[in-house]
């Protein structure tokens, strides 16, 4: 939290002891962006990004590696990008509609292949119609 909080245009306003707490303080304080972890005391945070979702824009970082969670938080709704890709959009359109870099987009758009363990953007489109990760709010 502290680091984050060193970045120019970062402000941290809340920081959680659970799941639960996540939710209530996002609720609360309405920030911009979420950072969600897997693993919480209480609530998960694939439960609780579903229980934010769509009131708050929820990014899940984790060093959990099980492909069951991964999975699961996408479905709850984090990593928006996967909707877009489905959507035909460019990262450009993808970092407008998400008020994030072109950059940030590349980003998650090169990491998502290694994470769910498919090659490309064309297997991720396909993994997303099969499992009902293609629409967006």
């Amino acid at each position: 939290m502290t680091l984050l909080s060193l970045l120019p245009g970062i402000t941290v306003i809340g920081a959680t002891i659970d799941g639960d707490d996540a939710v209530r303080q996002a609720l609360k304080l309405r920030p911009d962006v979420v950072l969600m972890d897997l693993i919480m005391p209480r609530c998960n945070g694939v439960e609780a990004t579903q229980r934010l979702r769509p009131a708050a824009a929820v990014v899940v970082l984790t060093t959990y590696s099980d492909d069951a969670w991964v999975f699961a938080a996408l479905q709850a709704g984090a990593r928006e990008v996967l909707a877009h890709l489905v959507a035909g959009e460019s990262n450009e359109e993808i970092a407008a509609a998400l008020f994030v870099s072109e950059a940030t987009v590349k980003t998650h758009v090169h990491h998502l292949p290694g994470k769910t363990g498919l090659r490309d953007r064309s297997q991720l489109v396909g993994y997303a119609f099969r499992n009902g990760l293609a629409g967006r709010d």
